[in-house]
């Protein structure tokens, strides 16, 4: 479904994605892991067209699609929850997930998306008329998810969904993410916490200064000695 090759991000003279060649099956999850600064969430910047590469393809479902505008993905069927969350402050929780059906006119389908949302997170159905900015961290990124699955996508992007969270909420988070792609959807998950990133996903890409050092099966990665000792602490 997506192939990435070749990928080259830079900030000024500074090489943070350094030729990247990756891809995602459709109905796959596949995790990007790596410590921080390794380049994992500039190249999920890139991939959803939030900056410019400074070299190769992306192509999704055979399309390219570093000549298409931000905007454009989204009618693709692809939809980022970017890090930090992003909501729109002064809104209430019920306008931002109708914000993520913007570019939607089926107002039946979207009536029952929106219910399927708020199944998948009871807390938004409570908090429907509270304004997003005084929500807690792990509600804004509920929201955050919702919004992205409100338009309906086919490939969601995931950059760094657990940052900031409490345990807790952490875990409710990734009970949904494993809930969304038991449903069929394709997830590209960037995630520092590498040891739930691959108990969710079925392969991973590690990253190390902005190149992609080892890939496999994630069950295999987290019994990679390597990898353990390197990002999960032991």
């Amino acid at each position: 479904m997506l192939e990435v090759n070749g990928l080259r991000v830079s900030y000024g003279g500074i090489q943070a994605v350094r030729g990247i060649t990756f891809h995602v099956n459709e109905g796959e999850m596949v995790a990007l892991i790596g410590a921080n600064g390794a380049g994992k969430s500039s190249t999920l910047r890139a991939l959803s067209r939030l900056l410019d590469p400074a070299g190769g393809s992306v192509r999704y479902r055979g399309k390219e699609l570093l000549a298409l505008p931000p905007h454009g993905l989204v009618a693709e069927g692809i939809a980022l929850v970017p890090e930090g969350r992003g909501v729109f402050p002064r809104m209430t929780s019920l306008e931002n997930l109708y914000m993520g059906a913007y570019a939607r006119n089926d107002k039946a389908a979207i009536a029952r998306d929106l219910e399927h949302v708020l199944g998948l997170f009871p807390r938004l159905k409570e908090r429907a008329q509270q304004v997003a900015g005084t929500l807690s961290g792990g509600e804004q990124q509920m929201l955050a998810i919702g919004r992205a699955l409100m338009s309906k996508p086919r490939l969601l992007l995931l950059d760094e969904p657990s940052m900031g969270l409490a345990p807790i909420m952490v875990q409710k988070i990734f009970e949904v993410i494993r809930a969304v792609a038991s449903e069929g959807m394709t997830i590209l998950l960037v995630e520092q916490n590498a040891k739930l990133a691959l108990e969710v996903s079925q392969r991973g890409y590690v990253m190390e200064s902005g190149e992609i050092t080892v890939t496999d099966e994630s069950n295999k990665l987290l019994a990679d000695p390597k990898v353990r000792a390197a990002y999960l602490g032991e």
